[in-house]
């Protein structure tokens, strides 16, 4: 089986079909990654581009884990030390790379759409590892396949999203995966930071009461608040929003049901959440941040339309 697409520019592109099979391939790869010798060279020959426009560190370090488990070549390219510094064009930057014969390139940039301008401009696979506040697609996958690894399937879990909705790409794509996997899924957070289309134009559910969303939900997905991305205060104060939205072991013990709780990562603790409860029995942060390195060597390895 192969994907429907050359490319990974967001979940909105990708059929049911291509999210399962980019799952059940990360289970595969899963087991690899438990082997003594954590290396297999399905990507031997392919060379990888990481071209990063935007600070980051666990998602560049796992897709970098996952081309070398992969045994692909790499080269990895910050805008911070490049001439993209100073002022040579996205298209004439990937140009040059393209000139040393790449052919896939792992894209995060703060412009929203960038990865499908690169796409309709140069023959390399690209694959989004973010851009903007438009989609995160690799982030959605491992999120799901965490949530399947727990429940055994998607379909029927109720997910809540928590936290800082109108500036995050993670919460977008996971709002699409969940969806066309057959979840339930709610958004709950400030007003302020939640978008007014939210409902109307993916048909999502709004919860503004913590308590309420916890009580509802099998998942918390719990997003971090994005302050560099805010060009005015939406909220009086992180210690107000700490009280409002922020999760801590005495909330969860009160809802007497168990709920599996989830963050993308990086972690404001004792905003979002406290650490009894990032560090707590019903967390599976970690489990995440593990499981992102075998759905992106999925994602990579399908990509590089290899049969296997």
């Amino acid at each position: 089986m192969k994907l429907s697409t050359k490319h990974l520019l967001g979940i909105k592109d990708l059929t049911k079909e291509d999210i399962q099979l980019i799952l059940s391939t990360a289970i595969n790869f899963k087991e690899v990654l438990q082997r003594p010798v954590k290396k297999v060279p399905s990507l031997r020959d392919v060379t990888i581009v990481n071209l990063f426009y935007e600070n980051s560190t666990r998602t560049r370090i796992s897709f970098e884990l996952a081309e070398k488990r992969l045994s692909a070549d790499t080269i990895n390219f910050t805008v911070s030390g490049s001439s993209a510094a100073k002022g040579e064009t996205l298209l004439d930057t990937v140009n040059n790379i393209l000139s040393m014969k790449v052919d896939m390139v792992v894209m995060r940039h703060n412009a929203s759409g960038a990865p499908h301008f690169l796409a309709k401009h140069i023959p390399a696979a690209i694959v989004n590892a973010g851009d903007g506040i438009n989609e995160h697609p690799t982030q959605a996958l491992l999120d799901a396949y965490s949530m399947q690894e727990k429940f055994g399937n998607i379909e029927g879990l109720k997910v809540a999203i928590i936290g800082d909705i109108l500036h995050s790409r993670v919460a977008l794509s996971n709002i699409y995966l969940l969806q066309k996997m057959g979840a339930e899924v709610i958004v709950c957070g400030p007003p302020t930071l939640i978008p007014t289309y939210i409902t109307e134009a993916l048909g999502v559910k709004v919860e503004y009461n913590i308590k309420k969303a916890l009580q509802w939900c099998d998942v918390a997905n719990v997003l971090r608040i994005q302050l560099e991305r805010q060009n005015q205060p939406l909220f009086s104060s992180l210690r107000e929003y700490n009280l409002a939205f922020g999760i801590n072991k005495k909330l969860l013990d009160s809802l007497h049901k168990e709920i599996v709780i989830m963050h993308p990562g990086p972690i404001n603790r004792g905003v979002e959440l406290d650490s009894d409860v990032a560090d707590g029995p019903y967390s599976i942060i970690l489990n995440q941040v593990e499981n992102g390195v075998a759905v992106r060597m999925a994602v990579l390895y399908l990509l590089a339309n290899r049969e296997q």
